[in-house]
């Protein structure tokens, strides 16, 4: 039997991009809620978004020298040999000096070797898989996986199905709790609450072909009256500030993201894992766009898994000249395309994925005590 004053360690592993770092910020936010006293350590690869987020949350992060390899320009990958043995030696090193009670990973290159060491190790590791097709590394790591935690059903064709709960994405803290009366977000705009409101969110870095789709329809988006909510990425801002003005909001990053949901009548997205969650959760009418850049191509498999439910509109970049503007009219003018998305998108939602996953992961490890 475990002792009750028992103080639990555990190491969360996964980054390179926000889709892996904001959901293991939320199970490590979920574990420590539950279990104050619990140490955390994170584990990410150096020079990643995870090594500025992480102890921005508060939380201590090692990090290891290693990196995806790169299936285009293949003679970038002549270091990879070296950065993995080393992220390795590292991980080793960590698991020893740390002594967790189990390893969560989050997908991405920054989450394989401190994983594979925990398996070999017979440490408990478990894997939330953000996407509906699985990355290389989670594929690699889930034989030795105690449970798989999934946003869609689909993953059950990669993994074995006696390990995988479907549980969705963990999203932001008290997404669902947010809400923000729809007069008071517009106000907080400078909007007007009873014009349709179309808001766009390319990525907190930007997305230059949803940018430029957007500024092409500027003069019909005017010319209906509709308003516009445009974060453009903060790489791409100073090309389009030029076009604010009182129904057009063109900012690098949306803060409060609560009351943008609030007060849009649609949306026009990216297909990140974490995204879509948020969005299911939101339940407003989705168009879409999925990166065809990403490894995996995980963004147009997630957003076809939605477009088969009739939960969204799918426009690939290539589609972009012929369908945009037709599906932001068939949505903001045919009351019933929007409502039968909006249902369909809300029945996808998982809002206690979170709470779902840290209850599983604390009665694994428990029962192996026993």
């Amino acid at each position: 039997m475990k002792k009750q004053n028992k103080t639990y360690k555990f190491i969360i592993s996964g980054g390179g991009t926000g889709g892996h770092i904001f959901p293991a910020l939320s199970i490590a936010e979920e574990i420590k809620n539950r279990l104050p006293g619990a140490e955390i350590l994170f584990v990410g690869a150096k020079g990643k978004m995870e090594m500025e987020k992480i102890p921005a949350a508060g939380y201590p992060i090692e990090a290891l020298w290693i990196s995806g390899l790169n299936r285009t320009k293949k003679w970038k990958n002549i270091n990879f040999p070296f950065k993995l043995a080393s992220s390795l030696w590292k991980a080793r090193k960590i698991i020893a000096d740390f002594k967790p009670d189990a390893v969560i990973g989050t997908g991405g290159f920054a989450s394989g070797p401190i994983m594979y060491v925990a398996q070999k190790k017979g440490i408990p590791t478990f894997i939330q898989e953000q996407n509906s097709y699985p990355g290389i590394t989670n594929k690699l790591l889930a034989k030795g996986a105690r449970k798989i935690y999934a946003a869609y059903d689909e993953v059950n064709r990669f993994f074995d199905k006696n390990k995988v709960v479907v549980t969705g994405n963990p999203v932001r803290k008290n997404l669902e709790n947010e809400y923000t009366d729809k007069k008071e977000a517009a106000r907080k705009f400078g909007l007007d609450p009873e014009q349709k409101t179309i808001l766009v969110i390319g990525g907190s870095l930007g997305a230059m072909p949803v940018n430029r789709i957007v500024e092409k329809h500027l003069k019909e988006i005017k010319d209906n009256n509709w308003q516009l909510i445009w974060q453009t990425g903060k790489n791409h801002y100073e090309n389009f500030k030029k076009y604010k003005d009182e129904n057009i909001k063109v900012m690098p990053f949306i803060q409060d993201m609560a009351s943008a949901y609030a007060v849009a009548d649609m949306i026009i997205s990216r297909a990140g894992a974490g995204t879509l969650s948020e969005l299911a959760i939101v339940g407003k009418p989705v168009v879409l766009i999925p990166s065809p850049y990403v490894a995996e191509d995980h963004q147009t498999k997630n957003a076809q898994a939605l477009a088969q439910k009739k939960a969204a509109v799918l426009i690939k970049e290539k589609d972009l000249e012929n369908n945009f503007l037709s599906s932001l009219k068939h949505i903001l003018t045919e009351d019933k395309a929007s409502q039968s998305l909006s249902s369909n998108l809300k029945k996808m939602a998982k809002p206690n994925a979170t709470k779902e996953i840290v209850d599983d992961i604390l009665k694994e490890i428990r029962n192996l005590e026993n």
